[in-house]
């Protein structure tokens, strides 16, 4: 891989927010510029081979600073060094953004209600879509749903509240829903699959799943996408293509 495809950035702050989940930011270069739900690569020196990994991005597209939300992988290439980031460490970024996750991919239907539906780091892409006004105006209702195992795991849910008071600022159809699988007394604790299943996420919502309305972005693990695109897809919703559908994905490599 050329490294010359790549910028060397600096390190600006790292948070731990468990032993297994942590967020940094790091330097952004004049040139680089993204759209709300797209990813960037970046890549580390591991002896004399740089690693790359693709990250979507947590900062808003206007930010000036660019932030990244990660898990640890035991014995992982990449994250068993990442995981020891400190601040004025050096990473390498690749000069372009990549994927298709974003808002507009959308033509039909038309914008009214959107469900983003995350787990773990797959929440960093919705983060960068509420810190987006447009996302704001074009949507009548928004429903950010995190799944985690546990309480310690809902990373950004104090941020979560900043951006909403600051982005939607006179939006009253924003709900932030919750999940945690390993805790009997939340309340919603099943897979997001059995969730949509028996009508519960909707329940908690307090509106439907519409294909003639419903936008639905999933990110997370590939198992819970798969799963969940199943589910969505036995309730009448369809896969987005070419603009029209209600569901879309991303697909980092």
């Amino acid at each position: 891989m050329s490294i010359e495809k790549f910028s060397l950035e600096k390190v600006l702050s790292v948070h731990r927010w468990t032993n297994t989940l942590f967020s940094f930011t790091m330097t952004r270069p004049a040139h680089f510029k993204f759209t709300a739900g797209q990813f960037a690569r970046i890549g580390l020196k591991v002896g004399d081979d740089l690693v790359v990994r693709a990250y979507s991005i947590v900062s808003s597209p206007f930010d000036e600073t660019l932030e990244f939300f990660s898990i640890v992988v035991p014995d992982g290439a990449f994250t068993s060094n990442l995981q020891h980031l400190e601040v004025t460490d050096e990473l390498y970024l690749e000069k372009v953004p990549y994927g298709f996750l974003t808002l507009a991919r959308y033509q039909l239907p038309l914008p009214q209600d959107l469900w983003l539906l995350g787990t773990g780091t797959g929440l960093a892409p919705f983060l960068s879509m509420l810190q987006d006004f447009e996302t704001w105006q074009k949507y009548q209702k928004i429903n950010l749903v995190y799944s985690v195992r546990t309480e310690a795991e809902l990373a950004y849910a104090d941020r979560i509240a900043e951006i909403v008071e600051m982005f939607g600022e006179g939006h009253t159809g924003f709900q932030f829903i919750p999940i945690i699988t390993r805790d009997p007394h939340a309340q919603l604790h099943e897979r997001l699959p059995v969730l949509i299943a028996n009508g519960d996420l909707e329940k908690v919502a307090g509106f439907t799943l519409n294909p003639e309305t419903s936008h639905v972005m999933l990110c997370g693990n590939p198992q819970m996408v798969d799963d969940t695109k199943d589910a969505l897809k036995a309730r009448g919703l369809t896969m987005n293509r070419r603009g029209e559908g209600n569901i879309a994905v991303e697909n980092y490599w």
